[in-house]
């Protein structure tokens, strides 16, 4: 019973790391997963939340929908990362509001790390994956020039969030941050955990539960049937979306924000400080990369 338990808190500890790694754009909760030897488990237990295990809950089977979900492990782990991400957010908020160009900085150069690496350790890359690629950025440079500083708090769109940004959970190299930094939410949703904004969390929540089951087996099929195409694409996405994580933004009229140069920009541009928290970022994803890499080849 105690090995048992021992086990348990192991996995609450893994989910804090992942928790910490969900509120940075540019690290994935994933890597974090497969960095602690939990990634198999994760990706089977999300995709046994199916409407199989949904019709043995509301049956009343609830120690066969337990068992099913591999409910000890979820439990575990979810519970860490809820720990991880309440308490880094607001030291999150903090940051936005009274360091943003460090900050942005930091993720600028996490996220410009990801792609990197992972087109590097793409096997079999042919000339015909700079398509996905170039598709990626492009998609990702337009959602970022045409979307507004703000969208919408509605609450349908912060459903939308949540099934969206889950799903990256399950995407190598990406980040439910970084997704939801893509949608324009992100400031926004970690305010909402930061201030304890129930409603909003709760919407937020229902969304990611709708797009674990809606999306995961989805998602998973996409990856076997293209693989190297998705992550060429992503990481095209990645590169795209290094507009909106600029630093230096000047917010035009529309209320679309547009990349300035350092020199342009209104206030203190805190170049120095930029450029060491950029490098921070870089160091950072290459570090945690090649840990997962040591650790991979140590249990060959």
């Amino acid at each position: 019973m105690s090995k048992k338990i021992g086990h348990y808190l192991l996995v609450t500890l893994k989910g804090l790391c992942m928790g910490a790694a969900d509120v940075i754009p540019g690290v994935s909760g994933g890597t974090i997963a497969f960095l602690t030897g939990i990634y198999g488990e994760l990706i089977e237990s999300i995709k046994s939340v199916d409407l199989e295990a949904i019709k043995l809950l509301f049956t009343g089977k609830f120690r066969q929908f337990w068992k099913k979900i591999n409910g000890n492990f979820l439990l575990s782990l979810v519970l860490g990362i809820l720990i991880s991400i309440f308490s880094f957010a607001k030291v999150m908020q903090y940051l936005l509001v009274h360091h943003p160009i460090p900050l942005w900085s930091f993720f600028f150069g996490l996220i410009l790390a990801s792609p990197i690496y992972i087109i590097k350790e793409i096997e079999g890359k042919k000339l015909i994956h700079l398509l996905p690629t170039i598709v990626g950025i492009a998609v990702g440079v337009l959602i970022c020039l045409i979307s507004p500083t703000e969208t919408t708090d509605a609450l349908w769109f912060i459903f939308i969030c949540g099934a969206i940004g889950i799903c990256a959970m399950i995407l190598p190299g990406i980040s439910g941050s970084f997704v939801l930094l893509l949608l324009g939410k992100y400031a926004y949703i970690i305010g909402a955990v930061s201030d304890l904004n129930i409603p909003v969390l709760l919407v937020f929540a229902a969304g990611a539960i709708i797009g674990i089951i809606m999306f995961s087996k989805f998602l998973s099929w996409l990856l076997k049937k293209a693989y190297n195409g998705t992550l060429f694409f992503l990481s095209g996405l990645m590169i795209g979306s290094l507009v909106k994580v600029w630093p230096w933004k000047k917010v035009l009229e529309s209320g679309v924000d547009r990349p300035v140069l350092p020199g342009d920009y209104a206030g203190d541009p805190q170049l120095l400080q930029a450029i060491i928290w950029f490098l921070v970022g870089v160091l950072l994803l290459f570090g945690i990369e090649f840990m997962a890499k040591k650790l991979k080849s140590s249990k060959q």
